[in-house]
């Protein structure tokens, strides 16, 4: 967020000391709270991108705490957490990467307890077969949430193999990504397609993987996309081309982040040049993955 935006965030809650006051002030703030999360995304300089927003989510959290059921706090601070986590942390740290995971999970379930207490609730009570039933009262509205939820949820599980219970998680993250793409596929650049391409190329085909249907996933993306959105060949040569070991396809894809231009879609330069910083490390790891 600018220093603007933040000094009119104090001067509102300054001057609405009463709770229901401060919940009014940070309401009329929310389209300011969206105009900031965008114009992060449209950042292209990494490490000042990475002081801001750790700074940002504690404002934000601070925030909540005056309205504990906003919507848009919560779902900024999921995605922001789940985001931070990506670009700046999973890479180096998989155990402080996975608290940040589990932050990111949290505030989706609450996001999702604001929109729709029942369903959060039985969801968290049932069993994991009954999860895919359950969802079905699901709506569009709730899309934010449980992508979120999904998203945070097994990027924790892939950093947590050893794990057993959290692998065990991966039956409830499946069918809540896969009511995400029954809602709205589009979502957040269709990355619901990117998890269930890398869900069917990281599985051995014993459990369920099958590397054409992963292959089919990413290319959905690419078309949604039209390329654009780079993190798409970062998923896919990992996920796709190292595990099917196909070489030639692995450089492809990361030859498409490094060689395609950072202003290519403006609003998420951010996050093509977290692509373009994976891919490089994807590159330097290759002897390890062939």
């Amino acid at each position: 967020m600018r220093k603007s935006v933040l000094m009119s965030l104090i001067f509102f809650l300054a001057l609405f000391s009463g709770c229901s006051m401060q919940r009014m002030a940070i309401r009329q703030m929310e389209p300011v709270l969206n105009n900031s999360v965008a114009a992060f995304f449209e950042e292209d300089d990494l490490e000042l991108a990475r002081q801001a927003m750790a700074a940002n989510l504690k404002l934000v959290e601070g925030l909540l705490k005056s309205d504990a059921q906003n919507q848009t706090l919560l779902q900024i601070l999921a995605q922001g957490y789940a985001g931070y986590a990506l670009a700046f942390v999973e890479d180096t740290n998989a155990i402080r990467a996975r608290k940040l995971y589990l932050r990111a999970r949290d505030y989706a379930w609450r996001l999702l307890e604001a929109q729709n207490k029942q369903l959060a609730r039985t969801l968290k009570t049932a069993s994991a077969a009954d999860w895919e039933r359950i969802l079905l009262k699901a709506r569009k509205k709730n899309v934010p949430a449980l992508f979120w939820l999904g998203f945070s949820w097994s990027s924790y599980i892939n950093l947590s193999l050893e794990d057993p219970q959290a692998i065990l998680d991966l039956a409830r993250v499946e069918p809540v990504m896969k009511r995400v793409l029954e809602l709205d596929s589009s979502y957040f650049y269709g990355a619901t397609y990117l998890f269930f391409g890398s869900l069917y190329g990281q599985k051995p085909p014993l459990l369920g993987g099958n590397p054409q249907k992963a292959r089919a996933f990413f290319e959905k993306n690419f078309k949604l996309t039209g390329g654009k959105f780079l993190l798409s060949y970062v998923y896919a040569a990992r996920f796709y081309a190292a595990k099917t070991l196909n070489e030639q396809l692995f450089d492809s894809y990361l030859q498409k982040v490094l060689d395609s231009p950072i202003d290519i879609q403006p609003n998420v330069r951010l996050l093509n040049q977290v692509a373009k910083q994976k891919a490089k490390r994807l590159l330097k790891k290759k002897s390890e993955m062939f």
